[in-house]
């Protein structure tokens, strides 16, 4: 499996990284990131894409080995990587919105900070 994000106005920097995958890639709606909270913070997640009128995309996790940390889940989506904003947050995607952020993927060690499409409804 290859990530591969261009630098865009989504997240900085460009980045191509290999994964050896060990299980199937699943479309996912939600992640809980320990970035900005030590508690956690549930978030949508999205695929963000280079497509001016349609840049949102889906996004998916998939099991993969990382020789750092054994066995991960890489949560990916476009070209331009993925976008996060908090579940309690009501408004529209986009670049210009200070409570989003953009990253070139995610590495999530536990499943339970997953919460895939199809048990969303989605």
């Amino acid at each position: 499996m290859v990530v591969e994000v261009e630098s865009n106005p989504n997240c900085e920097g460009s980045l191509y990284a290999r994964f050896k995958e060990s299980g199937p890639a699943r479309r996912v709606e939600q992640v809980r990131t320990f970035e900005r909270r030590a508690d956690g913070e549930w978030c949508w997640v999205a695929g963000w894409s280079d497509d001016p009128d349609s840049p949102r995309c889906a996004a998916h996790a998939q099991l993969v080995e990382d020789s750092g940390s054994g066995l991960t889940y890489v949560v990916f989506g476009g070209l331009w990587g993925i976008r996060l904003k908090p579940v309690a947050l009501d408004e529209d995607w986009s670049l210009e919105s200070r409570n989003q952020w953009g990253e070139p993927y995610l590495a999530l060690a536990d499943q339970r900070d997953i919460r895939y499409a199809e048990e969303a409804g989605g």
